[in-house]
């Protein structure tokens, strides 16, 4: 039917239809209209209920304007890039700690670029980022083997979980043997705190028992907060008199997890990856000038830069339903955050006032390139040793 007849037909059917009092008239030019043109009954009555004005609408669909400039992408990119890539909802929380110092590095960040950073989503991180992202997935292999000694005087720990306050800790080795697990080699061992996510980590020349309880001894007397509980896996390392008198002594509460159940000890598995393999990967080292280099930068600006700078998020609950388990996490804070949190309306501890205040003093981008200068360090030392140990063969 031809376009100006049409139109012709519909304003004249449309003026019948509402000036119709009653349904059954209604309905009987509803049904000579459709019969007419050959519309769909519900279609009809639609155009034939609308105003004139209104039947003659724009097909131009709006397009939603651009919500984040090219500029503020860039800085959430950089802060991510020297930031080693956290998860976004990390990523979201951190930026209003990174940001200050980010104008010394990006030029022309102006408080309108500030507010878009602080105003992204983490569900927007994520699409910005999506061409920059790559995952690397690498299967671990423990080199630990369960030991017996003692195994039985030590309480198993198999239920959550369930702090409200700092010291009650995981511990793990992380062997860094290389393809091979011949000889001696470099351990780091790994203690976090479940309540704040804190993490300490020393590196050991074996699995000695008493270098154990002296790294031990050494994070104990650095970390903010008393050391109250340790929970380990059953390798030798932990399980043993050494470490045994060292908690009695200490009034450290003392459990291990069940033989070959690694949930029991999810929160440092957690970190064995994030805080050693990310960092140091999968390389052989063996000698004591790496462990005495791992050690410094373990100490200070690795140990500053994840405990005061790195946001991490805490598992609040897991709900299944049929086949799908649903994660809920809280909001991310970083460890000294976290730490902080703990005691409320309460004055802070000296340790934690002092760690409060050198962060608000350190720029993160330096410290990332310093973690980087010595990893490089760390990284030449491992390299001269192997081509050494090449050239004798």
């Amino acid at each position: 039917m031809a376009g100006e007849r049409l139109e012709l037909l519909l304003k004249e059917y449309r003026k019948r239809y509402k000036a119709a009092s009653r349904r059954k008239d209604k309905t009987a030019i509803l049904n000579e209209f459709c019969k007419l043109v050959k519309y769909h009954r519900k279609y009809a009555i639609r155009i034939l209920g609308e105003e004139e004005s209104c039947s003659k609408k724009s097909t131009v669909s709006r397009k939603r304007g651009v919500s984040y400039s090219r500029k503020s992408i860039e800085v959430i990119e950089y802060i991510w890039k020297k930031s080693d890539y956290p998860w976004s909802k990390r990523l979201k929380e951190m930026l209003p700690q990174w940001l200050p110092w980010v104008k010394k590095y990006i030029t022309g960040i102006t408080p309108e670029i500030e507010q878009e950073v602080l105003s992204i989503s983490a569900r927007q991180i994520d699409r910005r980022l999506a061409t920059k992202k790559r995952a690397l997935k690498r299967k671990i292999y423990g080199r630990t083997k369960p030991g017996t000694l003692l195994k039985h005087h030590i309480p198993v720990k198999t239920d959550c979980w369930d702090v409200t306050e700092p010291g009650f800790t995981e511990i793990d080795l992380v062997s860094h043997s290389g393809p091979h697990a011949s000889g001696e080699f470099l351990h780091s061992m790994n203690i976090t705190d479940i309540q704040t996510g804190w993490v300490e980590t020393r590196v050991l020349m074996g699995k000695g028992q008493a270098g154990v309880t002296d790294a031990l001894d050494d994070i104990q007397k650095l970390l903010p907060f008393p050391l109250k509980g340790l929970d380990s896996d059953n390798g030798s390392e932990f399980i043993n008199y050494h470490l045994v008198d060292y908690c009695k002594k200490h009034d450290i509460q003392f459990t291990r997890g069940r033989p070959y159940m690694k949930n029991d000890n999810a929160h440092i598995e957690q970190k064995n990856w994030t805080h050693v393999r990310q960092v140091f990967g999968w390389d052989r080292y063996d000698t004591r000038e790496l462990q005495k280099s791992m050690n410094d930068l373990y100490t200070n600006e690795l140990s500053t830069m994840m405990n005061l700078f790195q946001a991490s998020v805490k598992l609040v609950e897991k709900v299944r339903v049929g086949s799908k388990v649903t994660r809920r996490y809280d909001k991310a804070k970083t460890p000294l955050d976290r730490l902080i949190n703990c005691y409320g309306n309460e004055a802070l501890p000296l340790p934690v006032q002092r760690l409060s205040e050198m962060r608000a003093n350190i720029n993160p981008f330096e410290l990332h390139d310093v973690i980087e200068q010595k990893l490089n360090g760390i990284d030449k030392l491992r390299r001269k040793k192997t081509t050494n140990n090449c050239s004798v063969i």
